[in-house]
């Protein structure tokens, strides 16, 4: 229930910075939850090979930890894409 809430935050935290960037939110938000999932699956699986099956708070840590890699993976490409240029030389004369 909290890893809901968290991505749903995380979600619109990254649409909110491709829209300021310029770009398509849902796009973003979209490849944040499937980073997300994915992260989350690599780490259960690293979990399992690191500590076997019977450790399964040790498992979704490693997940969870994953999991917020995918989130860092897609905040920062999106945070190295250029803004949005504001002409100002448009805007020159204007009230």
């Amino acid at each position: 229930m909290i890893e809901i809430i968290a991505l749903i935050l995380l979600a619109k935290e990254i649409g909110k910075i491709a829209a300021d960037k310029g770009l398509k939110p849902g796009t973003w938000k979209l490849y944040m939850i499937l980073a997300w999932i994915a992260g989350e699956f690599v780490g259960a699986v690293i979990g399992i090979l690191i500590f076997g099956t019977n450790n399964i708070i040790s498992i979704e840590l490693v997940a969870i930890a994953g999991a917020i890699t995918g989130y860092l993976i897609i905040k920062r490409s999106l945070s190295k894409k250029p803004d949005l240029l504001d002409d100002d030389i448009n805007q020159i004369g204007t009230p």
